[in-house]
């Protein structure tokens, strides 16, 4: 696994050089390496099945839960009738596995570049992939910067459920991308992306605020905490035309669904767009704020 090393049962994924975080290894359940990347699954004694793509951590038994609810739920309890969603990667399956939770949500079309991620996860992490036999869910092969640019379809929510902007991933944060992205949106349409750690990737939160502001006219962002992420704070882009997170929020829909949650509820939802101060001082002039009122 690049940029990990398994001694005396530990692996350890380095971040950026400087920061380090490791759990203890039971057992490798899978290993392989694709032509985009190296994909292991292995099992923890404490946070359950891992799965790491190039030695990266991308997600945990333990605590996928809260990512997947948040980047999910947040859009689906705002758009008035969300019915088609286009999720860009999550070959894990719990984005989908989300998704597919709310019966107004007639069809998903899952583009995931990597077919080893998804195999692998269906055979190895079923607490995740559980959904991907839904006759809801269509899976493509494929690479979903090409896939926006040419599909005819039209969502009415996009999650682009995305590694770091590097290597394959990395052109799901340029310009082109979310102008694409935003010609395939219904006219309430809304843009979900994977936005990084308010503490260690605040100018790969610029770029891509920057990058998205052409397309869209408002932009927010949401947090979340977890376990295995660096720096246990995470964030997700919102990106709009016409709904506001706040504003167009109905908490009943969401006692009213009968969903069933372990980390998103309605009070979560609102809290979630109450940036602490340094998060809304670095992302000054860049951000919308939402608000009940507007």
């Amino acid at each position: 696994m690049k940029d990990a090393n398994l001694t005396n049962f530990w692996i350890t994924e380095i971040h950026q050089k400087n920061t380090a975080t490791s759990f203890r290894v039971k057992k490798t359940l899978f290993t392989g390496k694709s032509q985009f990347q190296q994909i292991d699954i292995i099992e923890t004694e404490d946070h359950g099945l891992m799965l790491l793509n190039d030695g990266i951590i991308m997600l945990c038994e333990r605590d996928e839960f809260a990512y997947h609810e948040m980047i999910a739920h947040v859009p689906l309890f705002v758009h008035p009738n969300p019915q088609n969603v286009l999720i860009i990667g999550g070959g894990d399956g719990g984005t989908s596995r989300e998704v597919l939770r709310h019966d107004t949500v007639k069809r998903v079309v899952l583009v995931e570049i990597d077919r080893m991620v998804v195999d692998a996860c269906k055979e190895y992490m079923p607490s995740l992939s559980c959904a991907m036999d839904d006759p809801r869910l269509n899976i493509i092969i494929d690479d979903g910067v090409r896939y926006v640019a040419d599909t005819d379809d039209t969502f009415d929510l996009v999650i682009v459920d995305s590694t770091d902007p590097i290597g394959p991933a990395e052109p799901l944060f340029n310009e082109t991308f979310y102008r694409n992205t935003s010609k395939i949106l219904s006219s309430e349409g809304i843009l979900i992306s994977q936005a990084e750690s308010p503490f260690y990737d605040v100018n790969i939160q610029k770029i891509m605020l920057k990058n998205q502001r052409s397309s869209f006219e408002k932009l927010y962002m949401y947090l979340f905490s977890n376990l295995t992420y660096p720096g246990g704070l995470w964030s997700f882009g919102f990106a709009t035309n016409t709904l506001c997170p706040l504003k167009h929020f109905d908490p009943d829909r969401v006692k009213n669904s009968r969903i069933s949650f372990r980390y998103y509820n309605h009070n979560i939802h609102r809290a979630a767009f109450s940036l602490p101060t340094f998060v809304a001082d670095n992302l000054k002039g860049i951000l919308d704020i939402p608000s009940k009122k507007s």
